[in-house]
């Protein structure tokens, strides 16, 4: 069985596009490589050591031994997190082999294989004299959630070019979930999704349809009320509706993106072409109706869940960190099954906003749940002790439940897999960065090096290194939030709003240019998110930026600013606006018959990325900013000198909103009222999938909006009709 090194987290049988193994890409420097860096010498080791301090680690030690009961250490699923921690390492050691790291991962896998059953069990909180017997409490046990974690690990190291210890251990689980719940075996299904994209990556890993067969039975037994009620209902483990009748993404958040990817998984592999379709309609509408600005989801605490369709409250938002590495795993997977751009766009987005604001500059603390309004200044966490919260103003080191700093730690290990795809015809560029592809075509052998300052850049180089003597494409992505607009060094053989292709013979030491638009602009949401009614948010390329209470005199919280769109202004990484400090109220009664328009004292306040907040000491931050009380909406769009007014940038027009459309004619669903065909939006000017709320600024008369200059997006090409994006 063949154990080459190919193929990421994901490699399906089939696909518009191929993706890349560890061999393949790598990242080479930039924002990524500082956080591959970062991961590599800190966040792995911050892990090791604080799961060795709990003794989440010794409970496989302990259950080797027979000492296990009465002295399991953590929650029942803790083992889940050595299981990603094995994962990242194995994903680190196939980007760059370090002694140190191997031996360590060995040790590792050594201790976790040890507590193996004979039948091949492998659970450290069930099945002893003394503990729960086994699958007795598969809503909230997590057994074969743990089961799916270790899966997924055995699957890095496949990957990365061994088949050893741990695939070994993996077969042998794998076999005894099969004998225990398929075909023959009991009807069940886990309360936390996880196991049904790990089996079917098995089976595309080690050739055993057996397994594939197992996750297609998970899926299907999902929504037909197999686990028993839950305090949150059904919903919350997805087991209320079948998942090809599912509208939405709904329940706990990273339990419907699990699942939601494990299904494509199945329906990918068995050419299940009604499950694909179901979901595809979910994340359309979930990304439509429930998906925060930062790419983050799910706005209720007490259940980790999605709210109702646009109840996204920014102070109320959980977005935990797990949820968008989720999000980004089911993208990824929509993206290699349909080639369609609106999937990268939301990969982009919620990589460099929702997953890279958790972890702390120095690697040592992590955010959990990602609030966009922080109200009052954090408490500072014992960096000694175990924090019983998830949700804080400052990161913590670690958790009682501490499923994201493992999560962060594979996903970076790993990220740079996520950047670029090949087929048969060529190289398709998906995220920007520095990174290094080297692809076999059908023509031959394709290298390049890919160089920006991206994000905070907007120009992109792509240099040949090798290339083969016949015709070949390059097809680079343009953003969703550049609307179109994209100056490219030659002109394209085709183009869309969302890609341009090159087509021709490549010669070592060609480049081939590409330039976004990146001044800060100003976005608006959806009216019927109503939490933000009033407010705005300013976006500098692919960043959501804030404001943070360093940035303001002393004495200012940002829950009393108002702030002026028509102000803003570019600094190269972020923006800078003005900002009143309402003046407070005197009365008892904080509600009169008039609005308030108490503008007070005004000062120039910095706006930073969304991800870098809180690497400062205790403070607060927002996202959506009020508009200043004097200010009207005529006022925000008014002409400006193109680096301020909420400008697309380039184009010297403000944005504007859009008066609001009418909706498709509902159907009932089962969840409430959707359209048939929901628009693969993000509110406001936003311009993922689907047209945008705010329309692309008009051009100059006899200009398109896609570009003016020769060499531009489109030049020679039919151009679109539709300026709003995809």
């Amino acid at each position: 069985m063949s154990s080459a090194r190919q193929g990421g987290p994901v490699q399906p049988s089939s696909s518009v596009w191929r993706a890349l193994g560890p061999d393949e890409i790598q990242v080479t420097g930039g924002l990524w490589g500082q956080r591959q860096r970062l991961n590599a010498d800190t966040i792995l080791r911050h892990c090791e050591t604080w799961m060795e301090r709990a003794g989440w680690t010794g409970n496989f030690d302990r259950a080797a031994a027979g000492t296990i009961v009465g002295g399991h250490s953590g929650i029942e699923f803790v083992d889940s997190e050595i299981y990603k921690l094995l994962e990242a390492m194995a994903w680190e050691l196939g980007r760059d082999r370090n002694g140190d790291l191997e031996a360590r991962y060995r040790a590792l896998t050594a201790r976790v294989a040890a507590a193996q059953e004979p039948d091949g069990y492998l659970h450290t909180s069930f099945g002893r004299p003394g503990q729960p017997p086994r699958y007795s409490d598969l809503e909230s046990g997590h057994e074969l959630y743990c089961f799916g974690h270790l899966l997924q690990a055995a699957v890095a190291r496949l990957r990365t070019g061994h088949d050893d210890l741990l695939p070994q251990v993996a077969r042998r689980l794998a076999d005894h979930v099969y004998d225990q719940f398929g075909p023959r075996g009991r009807a069940g299904v886990c309360g936390h999704p996880e196991i049904e994209m790990a089996l079917v990556e098995l089976a595309r890993a080690t050739g055993e349809d057996r397994y594939l067969e197992l996750a297609r039975l998970l899926v299907e037994r999902r929504g037909t009320g197999t686990l028993r009620g839950h305090p949150f209902g059904q919903e919350y483990f997805q087991d209320d509706v079948p998942v090809r009748a599912a509208v939405t993404l709904r329940g706990h958040a990273v339990r419907a993106l699990y699942l939601a990817s494990g299904a494509l998984d199945v329906a990918t592999e068995t050419s299940d072409d009604e499950l694909a379709a179901a979901v595809r309609r979910q994340w359309a509408n979930g990304v439509a109706r429930r998906t925060y600005i930062t790419g983050g989801v799910g706005s209720h605490h007490q259940d980790e869940a999605f709210g109702d369709d646009f109840e996204l409250p920014p102070d109320r938002a959980y977005a935990e960190t797990c949820a968008g590495i989720a999000s980004v795993m089911l993208s990824w997977r929509l993206l290699l099954a349909t080639g369609e751009d609106k999937y990268a766009d939301l990969i982009e987005r919620t990589l460099l906003n929702n997953v890279l604001a958790s972890p702390r500059a120095d690697g040592r603390a992590f955010f959990y749940a990602n609030t966009l309004h922080q109200r009052s200044p954090g408490m500072m966490p014992d960096e000694e002790r175990l924090s019983p919260r998830a949700e804080s103003g400052l990161r913590a080191p670690w958790f009682e439940v501490s499923c994201c700093p493992t999560n962060v730690a594979r996903i970076l290990a790993s990220v740079g897999l996520y950047f670029a795809t090949a087929s048969d015809s060529g190289v398709q560029l998906h995220q920007y960065g520095d990174y290094r592809v080297s692809a076999a075509l059908a023509a031959g052998k394709l290298t390049l090096q890919v160089a920006s300052a991206y994000p905070f850049g907007g120009t992109v180089s792509v240099k040949i290194i090798e290339a083969p003597a016949r015709e070949v494409t390059l097809r680079l992505r343009v953003p969703g939030w550049a609307r179109g607009s994209a100056a490219l060094s030659e002109t394209p053989t085709a183009r869309t709003p969302g890609h341009a292709e090159i087509r021709r013979v490549f010669r070592p030491g060609d480049s081939v240019d590409i330039a976004f638009p990146d001044g800060a602009r100003v976005t608006y949401a959806d009216s019927r998110i109503d939490a933000v009614q009033g407010m705005f948010a300013v976006e500098r390329g692919p960043l959501v930026l804030v404001i943070e209470s360093p940035d303001l005199p002393a004495g200012w919280s940002v829950n009393e600013v108002t702030a002026d769109p028509g102000s803003i202004t570019d600094d190269g990484h972020g923006a800078a606006i003005d900002v009143y400090r309402r003046s407070g109220a005197t009365d008892e009664w904080p509600y009169s018959p008039k609005p308030s328009r108490r503008e007070g004292e005004r000062t120039r306040a910095k706006l930073i990325p969304y991800h870098q907040w809180a690497n400062r000491g205790p403070g607060t931050m927002r996202a959506w900013l009020p508009l200043a009380g004097s200010r009207d909406r005529n006022e925000e769009t008014r002409s400006g000198d193109g680096k301020k007014q909420g400008l697309v940038p380039g184009e010297g027009h403000p944005a504007r909103a859009e008066p609001e459309r009418a909706q498709p004619a509902p159907v009932r669903s089962g969840h409430g009222d959707y359209p048939e065909r929901v628009p693969l939006t993000l509110p406001g000017s936003v311009a993922l999938p689907g047209k945008v709320q705010g329309p692309a600024a008009e051009p100059p008369s006899g200009e398109s909006s896609i570009g003016r200059s020769g060499g531009e997006l489109g030049t020679g090409a039919a151009r679109s009709t539709d300026g709003c994006g995809r």
